[in-house]
């Protein structure tokens, strides 16, 4: 952990010293693709390749609508590309998303293998997959989004959210830190609720053929 941290800070450094449009997206680009790959790593039971396919799309559109807003809604700056905003801000977004994307898959992915005989049998009840999915679906949703919840209940009570925390030490008013904290939060939780929808309500039909059976799956290989 502290070699990453040094070594993105000579990254930083350099960036922030020679601004540039392709240095920003360049870094988005890395921040979002390294994010999937985590992904891949942290969920216990293999995804097949086009559940990996849709992870991956999850991550890419739950970040980017976010990200946009806060380019040029929010924050508004000139140029747009400013990396000492754009930068932090996407590692806050794309590092949620994953954390909902990583528990939500975990989730599913054990429900589907734990629970493939309550499926086939709401299948042959009449039930479609999306039907016979559903239950499974909400509980996946309801594991990720939970900690990001979490933190918004206790936040400024139990604690002090790091990005308001940093800009209070910086000598910015609370009252402006805490606006800026007020559309971080709803950005991540944005970001991560849009993220694992996506992930979910694509990533359930990956499981069944085209005449709504479900799929052999190995759940233990590697």
């Amino acid at each position: 952990m502290t070699i990453q941290l040094v070594l993105v800070a000579y990254v930083l450094t350099y960036v922030f010293e020679n601004s540039n449009p392709f240095y920003t997206i360049a870094l988005i680009t890395s921040i979002t693709t390294f994010a999937i790959f985590n992904i891949y790593k942290r969920v216990n039971i293999p995804m097949s390749k086009e559940l990996k396919r849709v992870a991956a799309l999850s991550m890419v559109a739950g970040s980017i609508g976010p990200l946009l807003l806060f380019i040029f809604v929010i924050i508004g700056h000139d140029p747009w590309y400013a990396p000492q905003y754009i930068v932090p801000i996407t590692g806050m977004l794309v590092g949620n998303a994953m954390t909902g994307v990583s528990l939500g898959a975990n989730t599913f992915l054990n429900n589907m293998k734990s629970q493939r005989g309550q499926i086939e049998g709401a299948l042959m009840l009449g039930a479609t997959p999306k039907e016979a999915a559903a239950p499974l679906i909400r509980d996946a949703f309801d594991s990720a989004i939970l900690p990001t919840i979490n933190s918004m209940v206790g936040m400024g009570i139990i604690s002090l959210p790091g990005m308001m925390t940093g800009q209070i030490l910086s000598g910015v008013s609370p009252f402006t830190a805490i606006q800026y904290q007020i559309a971080i939060i709803l950005g991540i939780s944005g970001s991560t609720a849009f993220a694992v929808i996506i992930f979910l309500q694509l990533g359930y039909k990956t499981f069944f053929n085209k005449r709504c059976q479900l799929k052999e799956v190995d759940y233990d290989a590697r």
